[in-house]
Parts: structure tokens; C-alpha cells; sequence
């Protein structure tokens, strides 16, 4: 059974391609210096950060949690949904 959840882990993570975890200033930074990015926010528990936040740049995915609301500035499409999932 623990071999089967190891391989499930490994395809979500294929599938999902390259996350990478970044404090919330990064990730506000990284947001700026696109024209019209779209952000993905959840708003979960108060454990582990309250806010969660996802985005791409040059084909990364970026990934950040955060006790208190971001400032997304800009253009930004901001897009609210129940549920953030990374896997690993």
C-alpha cells in the first residue's frame, strides 16, 4: 500500500510540472513584473497560512501562503477558489 501512494505522489508531481515555493514577498515581486498575470488565491484554515497563492512565470509555477491578504497590484486577474493542492 505505501509503494502505491509513493508512485500516486510521483505522477502528481509529473503532472504538475515544476512548483516552487517562495515567501510572500517574492512572490508579490514576481506578480509585478508581469503585464497581466493570473493569480490563483484560496483562503484556507489559520494553520500554515491563512492565504494561498499560486501563479506561472516562464514556466515555473509559483506557490506561497501567507497569514494576512497579498497586494496584487496591476492588471491582475485574480481568481478565488476553494482550495489550493501541492503535491509532496
Amino acid at each position: 500500500m505505501a509503494v502505491a501512494g509513493a508512485v500516486a505522489a510521483a505522477q502528481a508531481i509529473k503532472a504538475s510540472g515544476t512548483i516552487v515555493h517562495v515567501e510572500s514577498r517574492v512572490f508579490e515581486h514576481i506578480v509585478s513584473w508581469q503585464d497581466e498575470p493570473l493569480v490563483i488565491r484560496s483562503e484556507g484554515s489559520r494553520f500554515g497560512g491563512r492565504f494561498r497563492y499560486l501563479t506561472s512565470y516562464k514556466g515555473f509555477a509559483f506557490y506561497t501562503k501567507s497569514a494576512t491578504p497579498l497586494h496584487i497590484a496591476g492588471k491582475a486577474k485574480l481568481i478565488d477558489v476553494k482550495k489550493i493542492w501541492i503535491p509532496g
